[in-house]
């Protein structure tokens, strides 16, 4: 398995294993969203990895995840971002021979919708990975 679906695999079920998450979310993370899926979740955005310079064959992730929301606000939105951020920063997160040596949230954005029908977090994560 590649690097990145290794991490990938080891973040969402890192994610579906919180308790905090859990109770927002009940356990709707997914690679991509079913269709007509329940809301609030979160789905796997955009990813790159690339070789770390020196790393001795460390790997480096840029990733995002998306929550999705429907309830009237920006608070859904923001208390998932927020779980999500508790739940992965300085993780060590171990999948399919890979494991995390650093997992950081730099940043985190919210936007809602015109209509105000619906609120996305795109949460930004940098791994770094190695074999184990």
């Amino acid at each position: 398995m590649s690097d990145d679906l290794a991490l990938q695999k080891g973040l969402i079920a890192r994610l579906k294993a919180d308790a905090t998450l859990a109770v927002l979310i009940e356990g709707r993370v997914w690679d991509a969203a079913p269709p007509e899926a329940a809301c609030p979740h979160i789905r796997l955005g955009r990813g790159t990895v690339r070789p770390l310079a020196g790393g001795g064959g460390a790997m480096e992730h840029q990733l995002s995840l998306i929550v999705v929301s429907r309830f009237a606000g920006t608070e859904e939105a923001r208390a998932v971002a927020a779980a999500v951020r508790l739940c992965l920063g300085g993780a060590i997160v171990e999948a399919d021979g890979i494991r995390s040596l650093a997992l950081e949230v730099p940043q985190s954005d919210v936007l809602a919708a015109d209509d105000g029908t619906v609120t996305w977090a795109l949460i930004r994560l940098r791994a770094v990975t190695q074999a184990v």
